[in-house]
């Protein structure tokens, strides 16, 4: 399996976004310095494209995938390229608190530790679907990890698609975002652009 291991806090600063949207909460001191070369068209549309990528901890071919899905659905591409991202399973776990960071929330599904309508689902880019019951198990709700997470996490704002219980680690997905719900720094329209042509 191939796995991203660029530094985090490096990859932030090339991509100029804040590792807030990662659930990293420290700061680079560095400066990017960047030529005074004005970047081309193409260049924002694939530094947008990366930032999407890296955000949500996908790779190339299965981005790819989400966007021939997203295109072949009623609607804009662009904001249902952006849904089918966030109604990934790793993801809703990281939006409930249940995980610090995406990559956290990765690890946690694929240890079986989650589970959906009360099976165990063990696939991080499972598409979670309105009305869904997400929750960690039970045999695994008194480890040492999650009394740390749930003290890291518990001031964290979960979005209004979604109903967590932070204390019980269990959640209900109440309904599948809109893009205005999407609170992620990524200009979609940049990617269908590139993906178009």
């Amino acid at each position: 399996m191939a796995i991203d291991r660029t530094p985090v806090l490096k990859r932030c600063r090339s991509l100029d976004m804040d590792p807030v949207y990662l659930g990293v909460n420290k700061k680079s001191n560095r400066k990017l310095v960047r030529s005074s070369r004005k970047i081309s068209e193409y260049g924002l549309q694939l530094r947008e494209k990366q930032k999407a990528k890296f955000i949500y901890g996908v790779l190339e071919k299965p981005f790819r995938n989400y966007y021939a899905t997203a295109e072949r659905m009623k609607g804009l591409t662009g904001p249902n390229l952006m849904v089918l991202l966030e109604s990934r399973l790793d993801n809703v776990v990281f939006r409930m608190g249940f995980a610090r960071t995406r990559k956290e929330a990765r690890q946690i599904v694929g240890h079986k530790h989650v589970l959906v309508n009360g099976k165990c689902v063990n696939i991080p880019s499972y598409r979670i679907k309105a009305g869904d019951v997400v929750e960690i198990k039970e045999n695994k709700k008194t480890m040492q990890r999650y009394k740390d997470i749930v003290e890291a996490t518990g001031g964290v704002l979960v979005p209004a698609w979604l109903d967590a219980d932070i204390e019980e680690l269990k959640g209900t997905v109440k309904e599948l975002p809109s893009r205005d719900m999407i609170d992620v720094p990524v200009n979609e329209t940049l990617i269908v652009e590139l993906y178009s042509k």
